[in-house]
């Protein structure tokens, strides 16, 4: 789990070193070709319904915008995501009762009226979330969809936010407010 966060941190913040020295185009999403691949980071907090639990969340995932997928209703973007909750209030990472969850989605991204600088977009998420810290991992069916906005630092850079909505089969909904980076390529 550490190689993996390290590997991803090393990826994104190479990117923006360079990125800073640039100048961000006037029309980001105008300048953007219909085909990227995203690659994000996104940490967040979570509040377990009914009792206002809280939890923390990081997620990590890539991302490809299909050109022929655009006029999809549904979606223009499929991702892969692999999400670490923390379940307990002994710290972030590797508490003894965790959630890791491995889901697919779809995204559709949106413009927003008179602006090019922030985009929106919508994400519906399966997969397969996993509780350990037991005896045993028990696996659960988890479901989400989030709305959120893109703010366009440059064709490479953007921050995005976003509130989600998230079922696991047996447990309480919730919903997590995300803050995350993404690179494009």
């Amino acid at each position: 789990m550490s190689t993996l966060l390290a590997a991803s941190a090393l990826i994104l913040l190479l990117p923006l070193s360079s990125a800073t020295a640039q100048t961000p185009s006037a029309t980001p999403a105008a300048d953007a070709p219909s085909t990227s691949t995203d690659v994000f980071v996104m940490a967040g907090s979570d509040f377990d319904r009914p009792d206002l639990v809280p939890r923390a969340n990081l997620n990590l995932g890539i991302g490809h915008t299909f050109a022929f997928f655009k006029k999809d209703p549904i979606g223009d973007e499929l991702t892969v995501a692999y999400t670490y909750e923390n379940a307990g209030s002994h710290g972030f990472f590797h508490t003894s009762f965790g959630e890791h969850t491995e889901q697919v989605g779809i995204m559709k991204n949106f413009n927003l009226p008179k602006t090019t600088r922030v985009s929106g977009y919508t994400w519906i998420q399966t997969g397969l979330t996993s509780y350990t810290g037991y005896v045993h991992v028990e696996n659960r069916l988890a479901s989400a969809i989030s709305l959120g906005a893109i703010v366009h630092l440059s064709f490479h850079c953007s921050i995005w936010l976003q509130e989600t909505y998230s079922k696991v089969v047996t447990v309480p909904w919730y919903t997590t407010s995300s803050i995350g980076y993404t690179y494009s390529f």
